[in-house]
Order: structure tokens, then sequence, then C-alpha cells
């Protein structure tokens, strides 16, 4: 199985994708930046590493990507500063991508949203167009880096209940769980079909091993 760098590990979602990865036998690895979240962590079964991605240049960030098989980003800044976004989702991911091309970590997997591009639409003045703007950029880094990428773009998080099934071929977001992003984090990590695309997805009727290869 693999080894899996998991950035922003104490993030809603990484914490419930981490022991699904775990159980099916990866080693994994989660970074994050406050130390008071290392027990939250361990009890998922991955191994926390305290590491500020903000602030780390690209010479840190590839010593810590090194000797991984994988690197899962799904770090955020949270929103409301725009500051603070464009320094976490857009500039730190980019250098994170950086640094697995230098590091030889070929598979990289970026959690996104589903409205993410440069036609994703948001107006300057609503607060979530620095957000917009850094995923954006963040992501169209990872699509030119040559890396064997793929660019999970969930619709709006819910608490539901997993349902192990997704939609992947709606035009407009709808919402889907954040269980349901875990397992497809976990399903895409070492699934070819899924190289090279940005697949964005609601909750559906799909099975997810069977959505993710459409």
């Amino acid at each position: 199985m693999a080894r899996i760098l998991l950035i922003g590990g104490h993030g809603k979602v990484a914490l419930l994708s981490e022991p699904l990865l775990v159980a099916a036998g990866h080693h994994v690895t989660a970074v994050i930046r406050n130390p008071r979240h290392e027990p939250a962590v361990r009890a998922t079964g991955a191994e926390p590493l305290v590491a500020d991605v903000e602030t780390f240049d690209t010479e840190q960030l590839t010593n810590l990507v090194s000797g991984n098989d994988v690197v899962v980003w799904s770090a955020g800044a949270g929103g409301g500063d725009p500051e603070r976004t464009f320094a976490v989702d857009r500039d730190a991911a980019i250098r994170s991508i950086d640094a697995a091309v230098a590091a030889g970590v070929r598979r990289y997997l970026m959690v996104s949203y589903f409205g993410a591009g440069p036609d994703h639409g948001v107006d300057p003045g609503d607060g979530f167009y620095a957000y917009a703007e850094a995923k954006a950029a963040a992501d169209a880094h990872l699509q030119g880096s040559g890396l064997d990428y793929t660019i999970l773009a969930p619709s709006a998080l819910t608490l539901d209940e997993p349902t192990g099934r997704i939609d992947t071929t709606a035009d407009a977001a709808a919402s889907v769980s954040r269980a349901d992003v875990a397992a497809v984090i976990a399903a895409a990590v070492l699934e070819p079909a899924t190289i090279g695309r940005t697949i964005r997805f609601n909750a559906g009727s799909t099975p997810i091993a069977e959505a993710i290869r459409v």
C-alpha cells in the first residue's frame, strides 16, 4: 500500500478520511499546525506531524513530502481573512505542488470545491471571492505541474450520514456529506482512472468506486 502525506490533517473531512485510508492498509502521516490536535489525529490511526505549511518554503515542504507516495491536500485557511486565505489556499498549496515535483512524489490529490476554476463567477465583493480565486490558482498550477494529479471537487458539505454513493454527472452543485467526501478521497488515492481529472460531485446514487472511474 501507499505512504500518504495528508496536509490539513485535523480538518473535518481529513479526520473522516484518515481511518478509511489506514483501514485500507496505507501509512498515513497527517500534517497539522496545532500540537493540541495530535491526540485526535492519532486516534484515527494516522501519525500526526506538526508543521506550519503556511510558513514553510518550498525547500522545507520538499523535505516534508519526501519519502511519501501520495500527497493529499485537504488544508485551508477557513475563510474570513483574505490575506491568510491566499497565503494558505493558494501560495502554500502551490509550494506543496512544487515540493512534490522536486521530491519525485508523483501522485497528488487536491481537495477543491465544485465551482472552482477561472470562471468561478464569484463577485469580488463577496466574502468567498478570495477562496474562489485561491483555489482556481492552485488547481491550475496542479494541472500544469506534470504530476499524476486528481482534483476532487465536492459541492456544499453536510454532516449527513455516509451513503457510499455520489453523482459525478451533474452540471450544478447541490450537496454531499463530508463522510462521503472522505470515502471518495480513500477510493481515489490509488485509482488510475482518476489521474488527470477534476471530479465534481454531489450526493447521488452511484457507488463511489464506480462513479470515480467514469
